[in-house]
């Protein structure tokens, strides 16, 4: 059975593999675009915030990013190619999902296992807590996947992890 600590566990990997795909790249970097229908890293990372956002609001904790920011960022918004305004400096992005992974640590860690079946509103539709959770860190892991392949991208031939 999951529970809190193997969640807890879970994010804070996902944001340390974060860390580390971004480690010596910029903010023009994170900007450079796929040679065909994708994002690029900065995309990719506030995506994620997006999502860590679904996760704080999920277990009622403050989110991270303005609805401004949102927007940029959110699932099928326009690709971000240039860095203007709306754009996040990659920097200050994973200054915000260090920050929300203390946030959802501390959070996860005061839930009770039981709480993981409580019914929540997700738009139109009821989930439980725990069926939310676990598709959100599903859904984060997939773009976390994307970030080696935008680093090489960004001309760093080596293996992270």
């Amino acid at each position: 059975m999951i529970t809190t600590t193997h969640l807890i566990e879970a994010f804070e990997r996902n944001l340390r593999i974060i860390q580390m795909q971004t480690e010596g790249l910029t903010q023009t970097d994170s900007l450079l675009q796929m040679p065909f229908r994708a994002n690029c890293l900065n995309w990719v990372v506030g995506h994620v915030l997006v999502n860590r956002d679904g996760i704080l609001k999920s277990i009622g904790e403050e989110t991270l990013l303005s609805d401004e920011e949102i927007e940029v960022y959110k699932r099928e918004s326009e690709p971000v190619s240039i860095d203007g305004a709306g754009i996040i400096p990659l920097q200050r992005m994973l200054e915000l999902l260090a920050r929300g992974q203390e946030r959802i640590s501390a959070s996860l860690a005061d839930i009770k296992i039981e709480e993981f079946s409580k019914d929540i509103q997700v738009g139109d539709r009821n989930r439980t807590l725990g069926e939310r959770l676990f598709f959100l860190y599903f859904h984060e892991t997939y773009h976390v996947g994307q970030t080696e392949f935008l680093r090489q991208m960004a001309g760093k031939d080596d293996k992270v992890i």
